[in-house]
C-alpha cells in the first residue's frame, strides 16, 4: 500500500525537483513508522518542495509539523554553469537563485500550508539554536564537501532516540554520482555507533538513531 493517497501522489509527482518518485515513496514509508511524540519532522534542503510533498502528508496525519530548512538560494550544483542550474529561477533584481516562490506555491497547491513550515536561512548557524528533539530528519542539502560535512554534524545530534534519519544522493560508486552526501554524512552517521540501516531505496538511506 502507498504511503500517500492518490491526489497526494500526484502532487508530489507533479512538483519540480530531482527526486525519483520510487525514493521519495520510500521516504514517506519510512517516516509513517516513526512516534510523532518524541518529535516533529524536519529536511535540510527543499529547493522547490517536491520532498516536502512527500513528507508533508505523513507529517500531517501524525499531527506534527515538517520544518523545512533552506536559504532557497541555491545548492553549489544549481549555481550558473553547473549541470543542474535552472535559469528561471535566478531572481533578476538580485542576480542569484531563489526557490522560495516556488517552493510556497508548491505547498500551497498541495494545501499542506498548514503542516509545512519553512525555515529561511543558513542550515549550520539554524542547527546551532535549534532544540527541539526530531522524529524524524532527512538530509538533502547543499552536496559539496564542507556543507555536507556541517549538515551532518549540526542536524543529526537533534534525531531523538528510535528517530529515523534519512539521507539523500549516497552513492557509494563514484561512477553513480557525487561523494559528499556519502563521505560526510552517511559514512559519519554509520561509524558513530548512534545509527542502524533500516532501508536502501536508489541513493536514499535511512537510519534508526539507537
Amino acid at each position: 500500500m502507498s504511503p500517500l493517497g492518490g491526489d497526494e501522489r500526484a502532487a508530489a509527482e507533479a512538483a519540480r525537483g530531482f527526486m525519483p518518485s520510487a525514493e521519495g515513496l520510500a521516504l514517506a514509508e519510512a517516516a509513517t513508522s516513526v512516534d510523532p511524540a518524541i518529535g516533529p519532522f524536519l529536511e535540510v534542503g527543499s529547493y522547490c518542495g517536491k520532498s516536502a510533498c512527500y513528507l508533508g502528508p505523513v507529517a500531517k496525519r501524525h499531527r506534527t509539523l515538517l520544518f523545512c530548512v533552506d536559504h532557497h538560494r541555491g545548492s553549489e550544483e544549481n549555481q550558473q554553469g553547473w549541470e543542474w542550474h535552472e535559469p528561471d529561477l535566478v531572481d533578476p533584481e538580485v542576480g542569484k537563485m531563489d526557490t522560495l516562490p516556488t517552493f510556497r506555491k508548491t505547498v500551497h497547491d498541495a494545501g499542506l500550508e498548514g503542516v509545512v513550515t519553512a525555515v529561511v536561512g543558513d542550515s549550520p548557524a539554524i542547527a546551532t539554536v535549534w532544540a527541539t528533539p526530531l522524529s524524524f530528519l532527512f538530509i538533502d542539502g547543499g552536496h559539496g564537501t564542507e556543507p555536507a560535512r556541517m549538515d551532518y554534524e549540526g542536524w543529526a545530534p537533534k534525531v531523538a532516540v528510535g528517530g529515523l534519519f534519512a539521507i539523500h544522493d549516497v552513492f557509494p560508486d563514484p561512477a553513480d554520482g557525487g561523494r559528499p552526501p556519502y563521505e560526510q554524512i552517511y559514512q559519519p552517521a554509520m561509524a558513530s555507533g548512534l545509527f542502524d540501516e533500516v532501508s536502501a531505496t536508489g541513493s536514499l538511506r535511512v537510519l534508526r538513531r539507537r
